[in-house]
């Protein structure tokens, strides 16, 4: 699928859950410049993301402050809508070491609100659903393909797995059009870079933009790999767009491991300033590390027409950028 194919947006009427955030927002603002009727719902939950500023501009998307995980907001929200893109949800690891029950509660509950909605007031919008590469876990075999076991380490991937299933099943049990994209470590404008509980690369952002120290487990040979915001959302549109794909689930990564070390000096090197330090692992991140992730783009390739098209450190260049222009927006949000 080509690019120019996304002019099919163009008067359609778009719902973004998690809109105020970082993928929802620019996902959102995407879809307003192709001409679609956009609106975002989110709940500004304090710490998870939720910044104005990422919409700023874009006066004629419509924000409705709710819960997915209120009926009534749900069912309002998704009337008469032609798409969902779904990506609201918690994404911590480590809060819910203390707090599992409020992350279930966002992730699992409120993702059964929102299908049970579309399902009575919206059964032929076609729901792209945000999921992560975290639901595998712990990893086995590398690349990982979409066959690879759950095996979550902790309960943000276990909730996360949960709610990529339901959205399977709704698709079998009630034929609603969804689709799971499991997205790798995603980075670049408007994400979160308030605190280091959302991700390693937005506080690597954050703190080199300040000319600080970033310190990295181990010897900072962990592999990872990096999409670029940009890349993510032609993920999302096309998924929006593909024929015959209801149920399925597609990895979305670059294909390429990046090691965490190569990854903090590139920022310092572009950034000119910063700097990076080696320190052992603590216990708490041992027992959640999954190991070296990388993903297996083929399916998404073949039946999406999907690939990722920015290099890193393009991609680390324009974040930069970005945030070296507009950071006192986003640590305090």
């Amino acid at each position: 699928m080509l690019a120019t194919d996304f002019e099919a947006y163009r008067d359609t009427r778009c719902l973004v859950t998690g809109g105020l955030g970082f993928i929802g927002s620019n996902v959102a603002r995407r879809l307003a410049d192709l001409g679609a009727h956009v609106t975002v719902i989110d709940n500004r939950s304090p710490g998870q993301g939720a910044n104005d500023f990422n919409l700023d501009g874009a006066s004629s998307i419509e924000v409705i402050v709710a819960d997915i995980g209120d009926e009534a907001a749900s069912t309002g929200a998704v009337q008469d809508k032609d798409y969902v893109f779904n990506l609201a949800g918690k994404a911590s690891h480590t809060d819910v070491l203390e707090s599992p029950f409020s992350d279930m509660e966002t992730n699992v509950r409120a993702q059964l609100v929102l299908l049970e909605a579309i399902r009575k007031h919206a059964p032929a919008a076609r729901v792209v659903y945000a999921s992560t590469r975290s639901v595998y876990g712990a990893i086995r075999t590398r690349p990982v393909d979409e066959d690879h076991p759950f095996l979550p380490t902790e309960v943000n991937s276990a909730d996360k797995a949960a709610a990529d299933l339901y959205h399977t099943a709704y698709a079998h049990s009630h034929g609603l059009s969804t689709v799971s994209l499991r997205l790798t470590n995603i980075y670049g404008p408007r994400m979160h870079v308030a605190h280091a509980h959302q991700g390693f690369i937005n506080w690597f952002t954050r703190l080199i933009s300040e000319g600080k120290t970033v310190r990295l487990y181990g010897d900072g040979s962990q592999q990872r790999d990096m999409l670029y915001v940009d890349d993510t959302v032609d993920a999302f549109l096309q998924a929006g767009l593909a024929k015959d794909i209801s149920g399925a689930a597609f990895n979305i990564g670059s294909g390429t491991g990046s090691t965490l070390r190569e990854i903090a000096e590139t920022l310092v090197r572009l950034a000119g300033k910063g700097s990076v330090e080696y320190v052992p692992f603590p216990d708490e991140a041992k027992r959640i590390e999954i190991g070296d992730y990388i993903t297996d783009t083929r399916r998404s390739t073949q039946q999406l027409g999907w690939s990722a098209s920015t290099p890193l450190v393009d991609g680390l260049q324009r974040t930069v950028e970005y945030y070296a222009q507009h950071l006192e927006r986003y640590v305090d949000a």
